[in-house]
């Protein structure tokens, strides 16, 4: 198979039938070798491998059926058409029930015999594919969460089994999406701290007086309602890891708290005296540029050389060429196993709009589309219509590459940001859950962009 021709076994016995068959294959473009008897396509099926089978179904000695049942048992993945002028309900139901792809009467029409052996020829490719997939993925066990061959993706997952089994900080910077929380874990569940908890904390999220409390705890009567004494994350995570998470928008006096809690293991809980010894390895994340941060006054600089001991930067998921179709069967077998379908594969249009689109939202927004699809989709297959309208009409617009001029990636990105709000009328948080992202990601892109100062036109004029 030097040459990348499909071949095709055409096994008939009269002559007319079988030269006409090889001739209309060969001008398909198939590689095609044809034998007169089940005989001899049985010695040619354990020497030889095949894309598709074309057997006759009445023949001596070794008829179509033991043809088609030795086929699958030697050649699995190999499509099987019967052909035959004997053609009866129960030996078709038989044929169908063995494995055969299709059945097709004699005199066969020549139209027929293509279409059914394109079809039947892009099932198998569908299928290996699949297959091909599945068995990649299976490489990804040992850092399970972290799905991706990319030359990018490969270099974080030999970071992070580097640095796994030491106690060292970490610094994960990256996009909103690209899956910082699963660097975190990935690093985790490869350390000795394993089997201890694993505590992932939005710096963004809450007041300082209420950062204060979940991360510290308090004792009994510390404040008006506090009627038990409550143990803080620091506490829970004893043993274990503390994942903060948007660490560059902790407030600068959290920030001193923070530092006294790396620097001397122990924390002091609100409304206590005595400071509580704490175990944890430390990991962080942000999206910000933390030396800019430094440089401007926002982020203290003896807080950020403590936890930025080893940075690891997930990348975007633009820049992890071959690993969209990785993920995307990783999460249409997630889905299917939350929502108790039984999708197999995703065929080649959507594969290919799905690889050509350019992913503001990273990993995160491919997740959200591939949960959409499985919800909608009928049957075994994920199609085009399954897929969220403006990537369908973006890949005509803007993203499909059939031109020199090509936009470069920040000019894609605004152009489907803008393409979205225009559509939302304008309202943040319905585009912002349509691309994957937060609303807070989706406002600093809009202020990158300028997107914000369009908006005031549009909406003065």
């Amino acid at each position: 198979m030097g040459n990348n021709k499909e071949i095709i076994l055409v096994v008939e016995d009269e002559d007319i039938a079988r030269e006409n068959l090889e001739h209309i294959l060969v001008k398909m473009g198939y590689e095609v070798i044809s034998v007169d008897s089940g005989i001899k396509a049985l010695n040619l099926l354990k020497t030889k491998d095949f894309d598709l089978v074309i057997t006759d179904l009445k023949m001596k000695q070794v008829d179509g059926m033991l043809v088609l049942r030795k086929t699958k048992e030697i050649q699995p993945y190999t499509e099987v058409i019967m052909i035959t002028g004997y053609a009866t309900v129960d030996s078709s139901v038989q044929a169908m029930r063995d494995g055969a792809y299709y059945y097709i009467a004699k005199p066969f029409k020549i139209e027929e015999v293509r279409k059914v052996s394109k079809e039947a020829l892009l099932k198998r490719r569908l299928r290996l594919e699949n297959l091909k997939l599945k068995d990649t993925l299976q490489k990804f066990q040992q850092i399970p969460l972290l799905v991706g061959q990319s030359e990018a993706m490969t270099e974080v997952q030999k970071t992070i089994r580097q640095i796994a089994p030491s106690d060292i900080n970490v610094l994960i910077m990256g996009e909103s999406g690209t899956g910082k929380e699963l660097v975190a874990r990935a690093i985790h569940n490869l350390s000795p701290r394993s089997g201890n908890r694993f505590i992932a904390f939005n710096c963004g999220s809450f007041t300082e007086e209420l950062m204060a409390n979940e991360l510290f705890g308090h004792e009994k009567d510390a404040f008006t309602g506090a009627t038990k004494t409550k143990a803080g994350l620091f506490k829970v995570a004893d043993g274990g890891t503390i994942f903060l998470d948007e660490i560059g928008d902790m407030p600068l006096t959290m920030q001193v708290k923070l530092l006294r809690v790396i620097q001397e293991k122990e924390i002091l809980p609100v409304g206590g005296e005595n400071p509580v010894p704490v175990d944890v390895r430390f990991i962080a994340a942000t999206h910000r540029d933390l030396k800019e941060d430094v440089e401007n006054g926002h982020f203290r600089q003896d807080l950020f050389y403590r936890l930025n001991v080893i940075t690891i930067k997930p990348p975007p998921l633009t820049d992890r060429d071959g690993d969209i179709p990785l993920l995307a069967y990783h999460f249409l077998s997630q889905k299917c196993e939350a929502m108790n379908k039984d999708i197999q594969t995703i065929d080649r249009v959507s594969m290919e709009l799905l690889c050509q689109y350019s992913w503001p939202g990273n990993v995160r927004e491919l997740e959200n589309v591939i949960e959409r699809a499985v919800a909608l989709a009928n049957g075994p297959t994920i199609c085009v219509n399954d897929l969220p309208e403006y990537i369908n009409n973006l890949s005509v617009e803007t993203y499909r590459r059939k031109s020199a001029d090509i936009p470069t990636l920040e000019e894609q990105e605004k152009n489907y940001i803008r393409w979205v709000l225009e559509r939302c009328e304008w309202n943040k948080t319905r585009a912002a859950k349509i691309m994957g992202i937060d609303r807070v990601s989706l406002w600093r892109k809009m202020k990158r962009f300028g997107i914000e100062t369009e908006e005031a036109n549009v909406e003065g004029y």
